[in-house]
């Protein structure tokens, strides 16, 4: 049995979730049909049951009350572990995001085992080996998980995420983990709500433009966002530039950021730091504009422009604007 801790927001499972979820049921599948069951912690949204059900998740193990009132690693490894226990599951995995990675971490501990993040794909299960992101994405490694429950996250956008063929019952079960004083000591106790995203869903969105130091100052953006407005794109940003305060943080692509898969992403005076390609490796196309020939986005790029982007990108807006005759 495998066992996918889903983490929710208002409108129910978060994308990244949902791709676990994915996976999970492609491991099913591997390994003869065996039943994929989800963990949440926390109030359930309204139609998250429908949702998971669609998903052919088999059972939902819901954990809430006032011990998880608030986000604490230890306190939802429990809520794991006692689901664990009740399904009897031999693999249990999540969404490699940073509360993703911090609870499985307990896991593993708890149960003496090692745990693999940011997993891509699975080759055999008889040893069950396991191919993920290391170095910031900037490197692969194969991972064998010998142990039981093999313990591991899924690196966002490994696998898109879509509905099983034929949904599961998806009956919601009561899980009721023993919670100790050392499990609360770490938890969060207050949220700031983030500025409001304008520019739609970076994480989902099909067309990227990117922006680096190279962009000058917090006024070097008015060509940038004419393009990602010619478009229909979203705007990314490097670390850099949140850092400097030109942009905010909810733009930020990178292994601190946002993680793209867009079918085309073109960063604009961004050198490609290994912290900015973890977020950025698995766009499909990149057209990087630069004025270092030998940057590390340049060298790894689709297609390159060696220039200002100050220079080369309003030479972009106008040749699409001159072509739809605006």
């Amino acid at each position: 049995m495998i066992l996918v801790l889903v983490e929710t927001d208002a409108s129910g499972a978060v994308e990244v979730s949902r791709e676990a979820l994915t996976f999970a049921r492609d491991l099913s599948s591997a390994g003869g049909g065996v039943p994929v069951d989800a963990v949440v912690v926390g109030p359930v949204p309204p139609g998250l049951r429908e949702q998971l059900e669609a998903y052919a998740v088999r059972t939902v193990h819901k954990a809430d009350g006032e011990g998880f009132a608030a986000f604490s690693g230890a306190a939802w490894a429990a809520a794991v572990q006692a689901a664990r226990e009740a399904a009897g599951s031999v693999v249990v995995t999540a969404a490699g995001t940073p509360r993703g990675n911090e609870v499985l971490a307990h896991v593993a501990a708890r149960l003496g085992v090692a745990m693999a993040a940011n997993v891509l794909s699975f080759g055999g299960l008889s040893p069950f080996v396991v191919t993920r992101q290391v170095v910031g994405g900037a490197a692969l490694e194969e991972m064998r998980l010998d142990e039981r429950p093999a313990v591991f996250t899924v690196a966002g956008h490994a696998v898109e995420a879509s509905p099983a063929p034929s949904p599961g019952p998806a009956d919601v079960v009561e899980c009721r983990p023993m919670l100790s004083e050392a499990d609360l000591v770490a938890r969060v106790v207050s949220t700031d709500e983030p500025e409001p995203d304008l520019s739609g869903s970076l994480k989902s969105a099909r067309v990227v433009v990117g922006a680096g130091r190279g962009a000058g100052s917090a006024d070097g953006f008015a060509d940038l966002l004419e393009l990602t407005d010619l478009l229909g794109a979203s705007l990314g940003v490097s670390r850099v530039v949140t850092s400097l305060g030109w942009r905010p943080h909810h733009e930020q692509v990178g292994q601190t950021g946002s993680r793209i898969s867009p079918d085309l992403y073109i960063p604009c005076g961004i050198s490609g730091a290994i912290q900015h390609w973890a977020g950025c490796a698995t766009a499909k196309n990149i057209l990087a504009i630069n004025t270092d020939p030998d940057a590390p986005m340049v060298t790894k790029a689709t297609h390159a422009v060696i220039g200002d982007l100050h220079e080369v990108v309003p030479a972009i807006n106008a040749e699409i604007r001159r072509r739809r005759g605006a």
